[in-house]
Parts: C-alpha cells; sequence; structure tokens
C-alpha cells in the first residue's frame, strides 16, 4: 500500500444548519479560535441562518432543499476531502455543544492510532446524570444494539461532536442521509479497522432549539437501523436466540397437554386442544426462525470468504 498523501495541515470544523439563527453566530465564533475555518452546511433553512454565519466568520455550503443530518454531513466530508485537510471537527450548531471542548477531541485524534474521537455525554456522571431521562434511556438502548452490531464498545453512539484525521475521511463512506447516518459511521469503522475513540464532553440541554429532529421520531429511526444492521450481521443472535426459546416454548407445553390427559369412567380419552395447536405453532415459528439464522449465517460467513479473498488477491 502506498503512504498517505501529505495533508494541507489544515483543521476545519463542519457543522449541519437548519434554521439555527438564534445560536450559529455564537457557535461559529467561539469555533474560530480552535480551528482553520469553519463551514456550515446549510440544509434548506428558511431562516437567515446562512447570512448571520457568513458574517460571524463561517464559509456558507448550501442545499437547495432539507435532506437530513446524514446528507450534511456526506457534505462536509466532501468538502473536507477537496480541500485536503488534515482534521475535521462536526459539532451540531443549535447551541448544545461546547466549542471549548475542540482542544479535547483534536488531542485525542493525536493519539498513536486513533482516526476518529467521540465527545461522549456518558464519561461524566454529571453529565450523564444532567440529560433528560426519557434521552438517557432511549440513547441507552441505540447504544445497546448498535454495540451488538459493531463491537466498539462505544458510550455514546449518538453524539453528534465527534473528530476524523485525514485517514478517516478517506476511508469512510456512508449512504444513509437520516440521523442513522450516526450508526452507519461506526459500522464503518469496524469493517475498515479504524480505531475509534472517546472524550468527556460538556452538553447544554437549555439552549432555544435542543434538537431540530423530536426526540421520538430521532430514536426510531435509529433505533430500527441498528436492529436491522445487526440482523444483518448477528443473524443467529436476532433470529437463532428467539427461535430456539420458541421451539423450547411451543415444546414444553405440547408435552404438558399430553401429561393432562383425562380418561374418563366411559374409557374415553380428553385432550385440551387449545394449548395443543399453541404449542405447535409457536414450535413451528420456533423453527422456522432458527432455519432462517442459520441460513443468514452461513450467507454471511460466505460473503465474508470471498470478500477475503479478493482483498488478498489485490
Amino acid at each position: 500500500m502506498g503512504e498517505e498523501p501529505s495533508g494541507t495541515g489544515l483543521t476545519m470544523v463542519g457543522m449541519p444548519m437548519f434554521n439555527e439563527e438564534e445560536t450559529v453566530v455564537s457557535v461559529v465564533m467561539r469555533c474560530l479560535p480552535h480551528v482553520d475555518e469553519v463551514i456550515c452546511v446549510d440544509d434548506g433553512s428558511s431562516d437567515s441562518c446562512s447570512r448571520l454565519a457568513a458574517r460571524a466568520g463561517a464559509q456558507i455550503h448550501y442545499h437547495r432543499a432539507n435532506r437530513g443530518y446524514g446528507a450534511a454531513i456526506r457534505s462536509i466530508f466532501r468538502i473536507a476531502r477537496e480541500r485536503n485537510v488534515d482534521k475535521l471537527v462536526i459539532l451540531d450548531s443549535d447551541g448544545q455543544h461546547q466549542p471549548e471542548d475542540i482542544p479535547l477531541v483534536l488531542d485525542a485524534l493525536d493519539e498513536d492510532g486513533v482516526d476518529v474521537v467521540i465527545g461522549s455525554r456518558f464519561m461524566d456522571e454529571s453529565e450523564r446524570t444532567s440529560m433528560p431521562l426519557y434521552r438517557r434511556l432511549g440513547i441507552s438502548m441505540i447504544n445497546t444494539a448498535s454495540n451488538l452490531t459493531s463491537d466498539l464498545g462505544v458510550k455514546d453512539t449518538q453524539s453528534g461532536f465527534r473528530a476524523f484525521s485525514k485517514r478517516a475521511l478517506n476511508l469512510l463512506a456512508f449512504e444513509n442521509e437520516g440521523m442513522e447516518s450516526t450508526l452507519e459511521v461506526l459500522d464503518q469503522c469496524k469493517e475498515k479497522g479504524i480505531i475509534v475513540s472517546e472524550v468527556p464532553i460538556s452538553v447544554r440541554y437549555d439552549v432555544p432549539k435542543s434538537s431540530t429532529y423530536s426526540a421520538f421520531g430521532h430514536g426510531f429511526t435509529v433505533l430500527t437501523y441498528a436492529l436491522i444492521s445487526l440482523s444483518h450481521k448477528k443473524p443467529m443472535l436476532v433470529f437463532g436466540l428467539p427461535g430456539m426459546g420458541l421451539l423450547v416454548s411451543g415444546t414444553t407445553i405440547g408435552l404438558g397437554m399430553l401429561n393432562s390427559v383425562e380418561e374418563l369412567t366411559d374409557g374415553t380419552i380428553t385432550l385440551s386442544v387449545g394449548p395443543g395447536l399453541t404449542g405447535a405453532w409457536l414450535a413451528m415459528l420456533g423453527i422456522s426462525l432458527v432455519f432462517s439464522g442459520l441460513v443468514l449465517h452461513g450467507a454471511r460467513s460466505l460473503m465474508r470468504r470471498v470478500v477475503m479473498q479478493r482483498i488478498r488477491s489485490i
């Protein structure tokens, strides 16, 4: 493999922006002392946030219509690659993230082998407990599902405060344009051997607009992506384990039905048909899930072997 192309030495902040005129000026001005340039991607805003951000010193890239958080991040990545920057920091423009934490994530990015740094809200106990309970529970569910998929052990998979090295910028490529891109990036890190680190950051929840996206809509979209990704990567966990549970439950119900056989005085035998049918259906569903898990697991293993053979042949 060839050496990594030398960069320009530039450090850039990229911010997705959608109707953030109340906060973006302060965020841009507080970022500028820590980096060489600030890029704001206006994702189809209808307010004056672009004009205000430009006056504050940011460079603006426009989306004609609102395409989503992931689309804004993709544009930021493309611009960073075009400008050959060495380090990219991404944070939100709504004022939740503190630009004063930028040196923390950049310092962690300088550690040997680290190419992605996540500013975590869950490493500091005071920050974790200050988060609204419904958010804490939702993010914990998403974290669990995501870490089962990626095996990265990231404490805050939904943090929008992240730093990327030049190597990560060149390796990462993602397709989703919604909030699920936060997990897709982590999946890419796992698949491509990119080392991810976390540092504690401070977050404010009293800003005018703490999120452009509803908490429930965000959570449902991201959790759905995490579960679908988990079913692709660990089918025996998603299909095989529940299938075994259903098979055992159905068998137990069926055996219980046989043990409850009663012989009446005239020699006739009575059976409880309802539990018997329930047990049979559960057992059949369990067998189907186990079989599906085995087939998907075999197909995934075969695909991985083919990919590895292609990589070795290069």
